[in-house]
């Protein structure tokens, strides 16, 4: 599934397609709205985190959606925002970690953007994760089994990305640069 070549540190794919945006999928704890922030500053671009778009635009956290309406109706406001983001340019779009695994999110994304996934371990996920009281997906028993099970369930999503970029031991600039280095190479493939 992955045609394409190793680049420091990054799997690229072959994408000859229009890519006027970025989008950074992957699993909470990845770093893609600290390292979107970045690479939008770094390319002079917008940035846009789906999540925060989703909240402004319901006046309430991610946090009382799931628990008043449920993931369901969580997810189909994802799939509004993604459907509106295609009408951007030059924007760097942060998603919710289940957002790709969701109806035709992927291949909206893909329509304009190149789509980066940031990946790390379970073990670091929980690491920078344990902490946060506003991930609902975490609020269970046992967490960590938690993580395990989503990443396995969301990987073949995570998968078809254009480039995928392990953050594990990176930092947040390291991660940033690779991105930014990733969508210049793409879009010079494109000439």
């Amino acid at each position: 599934m992955l045609v394409g070549r190793k680049s420091d540190n990054a799997i690229v794919v072959n994408s000859n397609r229009h890519s006027a945006n970025l989008a950074l999928i992957g699993f909470m704890g990845t770093g893609k709205t600290t390292v979107g922030r970045q690479v939008a500053e770094l390319l002079h671009f917008d940035f846009l985190d789906t999540d925060e778009l989703i909240q402004a635009s319901t006046g309430r956290t991610i946090a009382e959606i799931f628990s008043r309406e449920g993931e369901t109706a969580f997810r189909a406001l994802e799939r509004r925002v993604v459907t509106e983001l295609g009408a951007r340019t030059r924007t760097v779009v942060s998603t919710g970690g289940g957002l790709p695994a969701n109806g035709d999110n992927l291949t909206v994304l893909k329509t304009h953007a190149l789509v980066i996934c940031l990946c790390a371990s379970p073990e670091k996920i929980w690491e920078r994760v344990h902490t946060q009281t506003h991930r609902p997906l975490l609020q269970g028993p046992n967490p960590q089994e938690k993580i395990r099970g989503l990443l396995s369930e969301r990987q073949p999503f995570y998968l078809q990305a254009d480039v995928l970029v392990n953050t594990d031991y990176r930092s947040v600039r390291e991660v940033a640069q690779q991105i930014v280095h990733q969508y210049k190479v793409a879009r010079s493939d494109r000439k």
